[in-house]
């Protein structure tokens, strides 16, 4: 393969269903010339609540997708994915590509930014409870304190369309009312979907606690990689492709509120 098939290949990127297109479409606006290959795994979401074992499980089989289409990247755009699955994806795809996940980004930028201070973080009952998050913030040994707290309604909540309304804001603010959320400095957004809800969450908070938004970071995180390995495509040469394991309409329609434009979604069965 010449050195430009290798950077004209695409950036697969896949999650428990349709959130992790926040994290492609930052993609897309951060690296325009970058064709991106999804896989939402629509038949099994959320993963939230599902075992280590059956998340291994799914995620070796997108990966089997991901990898026949020569993917150089493959993305985890999904918390509950990145801390039951990576390291298993890691030696699954090997040489094939690099695999990347969206919390070590995150953990960084926070370590970064953050120092000394009370932080805050919400996502679904797998990403709080493996307290992936909290480990590895105090392996940086920035002095640095987090408070967790599932936020099981949400994620269902946007994939349902229900945000930016009154249903929406009780929930929100039932949710980060939470004592273990007050007096911190910034929340992380620890769910892929929640970018959708992050200016009412920033409106909850009077604009007074940083929103880390795992989208933009992760984003910058696929840039720098490509840039220091020479990957990065020099112009589109073909449309992004949109996989999902079970079709619905309504599939279809959210997909245009997380991606930002409309889109095809082709059907893959993960199982026959």
């Amino acid at each position: 393969m010449s050195e430009t098939e290798r950077k004209q290949q695409p950036i697969g990127i896949f999650d428990s269903g349709i959130g992790g297109l926040t994290v492609a479409h930052a993609i897309t606006e951060l690296l325009p010339h970058e064709q991106i290959l999804y896989f939402g795994d629509t038949a099994h979401l959320p993963y939230g609540d599902k075992s280590t074992a059956a998340i291994q499980a799914y995620a070796v089989k997108i990966c089997d997708l991901l990898v026949k289409q020569k993917c150089k990247v493959i993305l985890i755009a999904c918390n509950s994915a990145s801390t039951a699955a990576f390291d298993l994806v890691r030696e699954y795809v090997g040489s094939k590509a690099k695999a990347l996940n969206v919390i070590e980004p995150v953990i960084a930028y926070v370590g970064e930014n953050f120092p000394d201070k009370n932080i805050g973080l919400i996502g679904t009952k797998q990403t709080v409870n493996s307290n992936v998050y909290r480990k590895k913030i105090d392996d940086l040994n920035r002095n640095i304190t987090l408070n967790s707290v599932a936020t099981p309604l949400l994620a269902a909540m946007i994939e349902e369309g229900f945000f930016n309304n009154n249903i929406s804001e009780s929930i929100i603010q039932a949710y980060l009312s939470e004592p273990a959320l007050q007096n911190i400095a910034a929340l992380i957004l620890g769910c892929t979907h929640y970018p959708l809800i992050k200016y009412q969450i920033d409106n909850y908070y009077k604009g007074q606690v940083a929103i880390v938004d795992a989208s933009q970071i992760v984003a910058q995180h696929v840039k720098d990689y490509l840039e220091s390995q020479d990957l990065a495509a020099e112009a589109l040469t073909k449309d992004h492709t949109f996989y999902v394991s079970d079709f619905t309409r309504s599939f279809e329609a959210s997909t245009r509120i997380f991606f930002g434009r409309e889109v095809q979604l082709k059907h893959y069965p993960l199982w026959e």
